[in-house]
């Protein structure tokens, strides 16, 4: 793993070096970049997703249930001269009932994503970052016990480093050194390590290297697409343990207020689980954007 880390890493610093747009002035003369004002990008997407089902001496069996999901997406982007700063904020939250049952949680999920750059060339900048995550409900296992609830665990992650951004939907950032905080209510480690964190702590830190990459395109009218990849190796303990967090977002936009969304999400952390966390959505929804 660690050797695929530095294939990606060695792949995508000579892609983006090669992709640099190098501008020749015939004079020959040094010409100094336009003063530009600062400038705010904002925008989101607000979408809920429906499902329901109903049966009534129905032959071929069957529950009534219902289910719903919210999707929250905003973005805010800043650039003044040579700085810019990009910023995401995700909300996902889902619910499920079937008839008989009690309510699940299907789907929980806040997150932050902000990076700072001050440009050293075209489209190379020095950057800072923060990546933080967490739930906002209690979750619990199958037997019906609480093993999580709001900012229990929750993930934070910053460090300097170096972005490269050919535009607002596309951007890597690479932080070398980057400390990743776990932290976790002292209920969940009375007995026992959760998280990762160690029996009677709320905390862990890791020191490691963090790649983030940022994609979203349109392959035709109406239809986007976002890639978005996080790749974490901590360098105190099983570096070959990468954490890796990737989402695709795709959706069809039918009219103003009408959607279809597909979410799929993949997520390996040996210290929360030993094994690929995976999620899929796929639903009609209302959405607005704003």
């Amino acid at each position: 793993m660690r050797k695929i880390l530095l294939s990606v890493f060695a792949l995508v610093t000579f892609s983006v070096a090669q992709a640099q747009e190098i501008e020749i002035v015939e004079t020959g003369e040094v010409v100094e970049a336009e003063t530009t004002q600062p400038q705010w990008k904002k925008g989101g997407i607000f979408a809920l997703l429906v499902n329901q089902s109903s049966f009534s001496n129905w032959q071929a069996g069957g529950d009534n249930s219902m289910a719903g999901t919210l999707n929250v997406n905003y973005d805010l982007n800043y650039t003044s001269g040579d700085w810019t700063w990009d910023s995401r904020f995700q909300v996902n939250y889902g619910l499920s009932k079937n008839k008989g049952q009690e309510q699940k949680k299907t789907d929980d999920r806040l997150e932050i994503n902000s990076v700072l750059g001050k440009q050293m060339t075209d489209k190379w900048y020095y950057s800072f970052f923060l990546n933080f995550k967490t739930q906002m409900d209690s979750g619990h296992d199958k037997n019906g016990v609480r093993n999580s609830h709001f900012m229990s665990p929750a993930y934070l992650q910053i460090g300097p480093g170096m972005l490269w951004k050919h535009n607002d939907n596309l951007r890597v950032n690479i932080a070398p050194v980057t400390s990743r905080f776990t932290f976790v209510d002292s209920e969940f480690t009375e007995f026992g390590e959760a998280f990762g964190v160690h029996q009677g702590k709320t905390m862990l830190y890791q020191l490691g290297m963090s790649l983030n990459g940022y994609y979203k395109f349109s392959p035709m009218e109406n239809v986007s697409i976002e890639n978005i990849l996080n790749l974490y190796s901590n360098y105190l303990k099983k570096p070959e343990n990468v954490v890796v967090d990737y989402q695709l977002n795709i959706s069809l936009q039918v009219n103003k207020y009408l959607s279809t969304n597909f979410t799929f999400q993949a997520i390996y952390d040996d210290n929360a689980f030993s094994g690929f966390q995976l999620r899929e959505t796929l639903g009609v929804g209302l959405n607005y954007k704003f």
